[in-house]
């Protein structure tokens, strides 16, 4: 068995002397991971979290491991690495991808999104915070359990939506959800129909409410029903921008 593709480098784990254990997000192969044995002989260095090579894998049968090799395409994790909060940003993602997505099964439309979240962090664009919640939504509209954000549950509105039923995962009007506001997940304005981008909107509140909306669903629908939580890098993150204010310093 044998393949060739470019792939995103998604984690990096030590095995023995000068080998490691490489996982990756592929186009056409999905999240799969290889065995990198030592350093390779160009480029000089291991494969960097985030960035995108040109990966080889091989094994005698598929259900192997497999040997890897790589050809590194550009360093975009060396521009990421300057500012500590995209950095986190870029290891919620890859974490949130190993822990929620099968083996070897094909996300072309979550690949695509990965490649241009990571893009906008290694470029610094200035609402990657908000372009990381959106893609939080897309990983789980991609696994399945999206997030109806149209249209009120109980009215059929589409205006003046500010909250989100933890049960259906629709949203609901601030007038239907008057009598249950403290059972309901708060919509980030960037988030409803209609509300996003107001002069004076509270960016730190709105991705504190955008983190909780989108980590409340990912725990309770992808992750708990197999005995798995929120990846230690996501919880970072969330902290990370709650001390700066939502800013992308620190």
């Amino acid at each position: 068995m044998e393949w060739t593709a470019e792939a995103i480098v998604l984690s990096v784990r030590r095995h023995g002397e000068g080998s490691a254990v490489v996982g990756l997000f592929t186009l056409e192969h999905g999240r799969h991971a290889g065995y990198l044995r030592g350093r390779p002989a160009k480029g000089g260095g291991w494969p960097l979290l985030g960035n995108r090579i040109r990966a080889r894998w091989r094994a005698r049968l598929d259900s192997h491991l497999g040997q890897l090799t790589f050809e590194p395409l550009g360093d975009r994790a060396g521009d990421v690495m300057q500012d500590a909060a995209r950095l986190s940003c870029l290891r919620s993602a890859a974490a949130l991808i190993e822990a929620s997505l099968p083996e070897r099964e094909a996300h072309p439309a979550l690949h695509q999104a990965t490649e241009l979240l990571f893009d906008a962090l290694a470029a610094c664009t200035p609402d990657w915070p908000r372009a990381y919640i959106r893609w939080e939504l897309g990983l789980l509209a991609e696994l399945g359990y999206g997030l109806d954000l149209e249209a009120c549950a109980r009215t059929g509105a589409r205006e003046n939506l500010t909250h989100v039923s933890p049960r259906s995962g629709r949203a609901v009007s601030a007038e239907a959800a008057a009598p249950y506001r403290d059972r309901l997940l708060a919509l980030p304005a960037f988030l409803a129909p209609g509300r996003g981008g107001a002069p004076g909107n509270d960016l730190a509140r709105e991705l504190a409410e955008g983190l909780a909306l989108t980590g409340f669903f990912l725990e309770r629908r992808v992750l708990l029903p197999h005995d798995r939580h929120l990846p230690p890098d996501r919880e970072r993150l969330a902290e990370r921008l709650a001390k700066a204010g939502g800013g992308g310093e620190g």
